[in-house]
């Protein structure tokens, strides 16, 4: 281990200074469904801002004075509001952001290199998010190098327990056929890097993400942290459906892995919604991607009988918040929901 490096990546579930997102303005990400969206952001900020600020990246003082006409119909304080004034590409802040880790108490932002998920042509201004953010916030900004390069990673490849563990997966970030991010990197390599920059002792590689992921694999559609030592995992009971098997090879995984401190993790199984689809393509509609805010829980819902039953599943671990479910039928058009699209800043 590399005792000089003293950065530990804090669990969401730590307390925030705030929540950032960044208003919807790309409408070819939700292809005849762009209108109900800036709706759906508006429950969100609702259900965040009864426990911190929220942030929110907009592009000009005209799409301001949209959004706030949105929240003054709502009836949202808008003095629990800060607008940040950035172009982007799109508005999936859990990617584009950096990693905001502690060191001695202060808050360092972590920068990645963001590529728009080693698919995508429209990213080169959402890049430049890490270097706005730590400006405005007035961090101070580090880097994240290996082998003298810049290391590409998007926050929803990562969940992390607080404690040293991460989860990722093999799919996401050792695939060197589909989605590259970082060409010829090891597990080993990845390992380094997580310990030097985000203070991270154990990372739990599991196999595939969810069927419809576009990001070729994060963790954040298929397993979550919820305390230190409890993890919820997406599982299918349908063998006939195409997340059968890799579900239950990533549940098997789980069962014989180890936390930081070498004990057993607890691995409680959140039911999948019923499959959604955009024309021929599969949507990664997912409760895992929910986000926890300091007042409430976030969790993606799908108008699917097994939305109750991850609410509940979730709320057992958070009885001192709120657990909200936010309709995410026309969202995950957009091929992410609710984790996606926001990134807290810790306390």
């Amino acid at each position: 281990m590399n005792k000089e490096i003293k950065y530990r990546l804090p669990a969401e579930w730590e307390p925030h200074k705030s929540t950032i997102i960044c208003w919807p303005h790309q409408k070819k990400d939700w292809p005849n469904k762009f209108s109900p969206i800036p709706w759906v952001y508006t429950e969100i900020v609702k259900s965040i801002i009864n426990g911190e600020l929220v942030r929110i990246v907009v592009q000009s003082h005209t799409q301001r004075t949209k959004i706030l006409r949105y929240l003054e119909r709502t009836r949202i304080d808008l003095t629990g509001i800060e607008f940040i004034y950035a172009k982007t590409d799109r508005g999936w802040m859990r990617d584009s952001s950096p990693a905001f880790v502690k060191q001695n108490g202060e808050t360092i932002a972590i920068k990645f290199t963001f590529n728009g998920w080693a698919k995508y042509v429209n990213w080169k201004k959402d890049k430049n998010i890490p270097s706005v953010l730590s400006e405005v916030l007035g961090l101070k900004m580090v880097e994240a190098k290996h082998k003298n390069k810049m290391v590409v990673l998007e926050g929803g490849a990562i969940d992390s327990n607080g404690c040293g563990t991460l989860l990722t997966t093999e799919e996401c970030l050792l695939d060197n056929d589909v989605q590259t991010r970082n060409p010829g990197f090891t597990k080993k390599d990845y390992e380094k890097v997580f310990e030097k920059y985000l203070g991270i002792k154990n990372v739990i590689w599991l196999g595939k993400g969810i069927a419809g992921d576009d990001t070729h694999g994060h963790i954040d559609d298929l397993c979550r942290f919820v305390n230190k030592n409890t993890v919820v995992i997406c599982s299918e009971k349908d063998p006939s459906d195409e997340n059968y098997i890799p579900l239950k090879e990533n549940l098997q995984r789980l069962k014989d892995a180890q936390l930081e401190d070498g004990s057993k993790l607890n691995v409680i199984k959140l039911p999948m919604p019923k499959p959604l689809y955009f024309e021929n393509l599969r949507l990664p509609a997912s409760y895992a991607n929910f986000y926890i805010s300091n007042y409430a829980v976030l969790v993606p819902t799908f108008n699917d009988p097994n939305d109750r039953i991850a609410l509940n599943t979730i709320k057992e671990f958070f009885p001192d918040r709120e657990v909200i479910g936010i309709h995410s039928v026309d969202l995950v058009w957009g091929l992410g929901t609710l984790h996606c699209l926001s990134h807290e800043e810790p306390l």
